[in-house]
Order: structure tokens, then sequence, then C-alpha cells
């Protein structure tokens, strides 16, 4: 791999995240970013998480942030509202000469208006992916988000396709997931997070359940729960999910052991070794097909149709017979294509930035 790329100047580069996701997304275009060019990192706070210390960075050599705006929780307008005032003052202040957003959250969304309303060229990475669920809040903000971008860096062939549909055919790059390129990078660190649970390979299913549309109805977390007993579980449980769950009463069964979130590289070990996985995670379903393990998904649809079509991943939505039924039967039946590409996404991304 080479030390350097092809470039008219040394640039200035400003990178917006906002949440634990991004920050493993961004860790290795950093690591690539970092050996041409001056790479300046915005934290929006959008997402507050006890991971995100010391640790954390030093763990997986991510950059710590040079702003953190601390946002917080709030409504999507106040929050993307208040993320692009702060960004802004930022960007006018620094004068990149790039901005790179990442995925679909609000972080995303704001990032990308407040550079283009300054007039500063955008770069999605994650660009192109479809739910074609707009009830969704992930599928405005990265809609949005490919509209006003200059450059568009694809992870699979189906995203670029999405928008050529869209009439997007300018600066779309297909260059593969840098949560492949991230998954390879992490993957082989050690943990000792299955002594400490007390686990063995291949015998326990790993739950994780976060959105929105599982979360808010008692009926799909308590259908999810009950398709679950008698099956060990791990239920690394989310901050929301677990209130909402002392909110609703609701009480898991005996064979579902609830535990607070995990690093990233224990929840890779994890993922790992589960005999299958259940999420409502589009990173998750992607890591369990990355490592071979079979993925259930508690969702109806996917942006990450050829986990799918590969025929390592199946959609159950909160049904909990269908649930049931996956985790009882289903088995992959076909091979792992490269569909998410070489590895090499982050090289590629900045490859590109450097001749651009």
């Amino acid at each position: 791999m080479r030390d350097s790329y092809p470039l008219m100047s040394k640039m200035k580069i400003i990178t917006v995240v906002g949440a634990r996701p991004q920050f493993i997304k961004a860790a290795p275009v950093s690591a690539e970013l970092r050996k041409s060019h001056e790479e300046i990192m915005i934290h929006t706070g959008q997402h507050y998480d006890d991971e995100m210390s010391d640790v954390f960075f030093r763990t997986m050599g991510i950059p710590e942030p040079d702003y953190n705006l601390g946002v917080g929780s709030g409504s999507h307008a106040w929050q993307t509202a208040k993320m692009m005032h702060g960004i802004e003052e930022i960007l006018v202040d620094e004068q990149p000469d790039r901005v790179i957003v990442y995925g679909d959250t609000n972080s995303t969304l704001a990032g990308a208006l407040a550079a283009v309303k300054e007039h500063f060229p955008v770069a999605h990475v994650e660009a192109g992916l479809r739910s074609f669920n707009m009830k969704m809040p992930e599928e405005v903000n990265r809609r949005l988000t490919d509209h006003v971008s200059q450059q568009l860096f694809c992870p699979t062939q189906t995203a670029v396709t999405n928008l050529k549909n869209e009439g997007i055919t300018e600066g779309v790059h297909m260059v593969g997931d840098v949560m492949h390129d991230a998954a390879l990078m992490f993957g082989d660190v050690e943990s000792d997070i299955l002594e400490q649970l007390n686990l063995e390979p291949d015998n326990f299913y790993l739950l994780t359940v976060h959105r929105p549309s599982n979360t808010d109805s008692e009926q799909n977390l308590r259908s999810i729960f009950n398709a679950l007993d008698g099956h060990e579980t791990v239920f690394p449980a989310h901050p929301r999910t677990s209130k909402l769950m002392a909110q609703y009463g609701l009480k898991t069964p005996e064979s579902i052991k609830i535990i607070k979130p995990v690093s990233y590289i224990e929840m890779l070990e994890l993922i790992k070794n589960a005999r299958k996985i259940l999420t409502d995670s589009g990173g998750m379903q992607k890591e369990a097909y990355f490592f071979g393990t079979p993925c259930i998904t508690l969702r109806k649809e996917t942006e990450w149709v050829e986990t799918i079509q590969d025929g390592w991943n199946v959609l159950a939505g909160a049904d909990c017979e269908k649930i049931r039924d996956a985790i009882e039967n289903f088995e992959p039946s076909g091979e792992r294509g490269t569909s998410y590409g070489d590895g090499e996404a982050s090289r590629k991304i900045v490859e590109i930035l450097s001749q651009s």
C-alpha cells in the first residue's frame, strides 16, 4: 500500500461525525488521509457515549476530535439546526478545501448543509444507500445529503444504481465499504468478552434493538423477546431501549442476558462467535456478513440488500413466528461475495480526493 498519493497540493479537510459508528467508519479513512493531508475533525456530540473516552480513541487509534460541539439530544429540527450553526462557524474560520460526512445521521445532514451553504465542496462516504422508507429519519438525511454532495463514495454497485435512478451520475465513485476496512483493521484485536460473560463460541445468540420502529412499540419489543425465550441470548441494551423497557414495565425471559453497551472491539468478538445475530442495525448486518455469522434482521426492509441476495441475512421484522422460524431453520445458503469491496475503500477514497 502506498504511503502517499499524487496531488496538486496538501489539502485541509474537515470531517464531521456525531455518533460512534461514524468514528468507526472514519478511522480507516483518517489513517489514510493524514498521510498526505491535514484533517480537522468535528464531533457534533449528537450521541453521548461513555465509550467515547480516551481509552476508545487509544484502542482504535482514532484521532481525537479537534472540536466537540456537545449538541446532545433533542428533536430532529432542533438538533440539526444547532449542529449547523456550530459547524458553520468552524467552516468559516477554518476555510477547508473539502468537507467529508459519513452515513445518514442528523450530523451527516447538518455537515452537508452547512458546507454547501458556505460553498465548500462536500464528499459523502456511504452514499447511495436506500431503504425506500421515508418514515426513517436516516432515509431523509442520506437522500438530501447525496443531492448536495460533489463527491459520492458508494459502498456497493446497488448504491451507484440508486443514485443513477435519481439522476446523480457525476462525482459518483464505487469504492467499497469503509466498514469492511474497519472490520479488517480491528477484527483481530483480542478481547476477553466471552470469558467475562461465560459464553461458549457458537452457543449463544446476539441481540441488538435500537430503532424507533421497534423500541417505540411495546408490542414489537415483547414479540422479539418472546421469540428468544429458551435461547441463550446476549443483549447489549441501548440506553434508550432500556429506558423504554422500564417505561413499559417490560421484562425479558430468563434466557436473555441484558448487559451494558460494549466497545466496538468487544462487539466484533461477540459477532464473530455468536450462533446467529438478531438486529435492527444496518452496521451489524454487514459485520455479521463480513465474519460469516447468520443474521436475522428485525426490520421489513434493508439497505444492505447484498446480504439478503447472498443468503446470509433474512428479514423477519418484529413478527414473533417469523423470528422463531429463522432462529430454528434459517441457515446461509450461498457464498459470501465481494459486494462490499476488497478492504481498500479508504485508500481509494483518499486517492480520489487527492486527485480532485
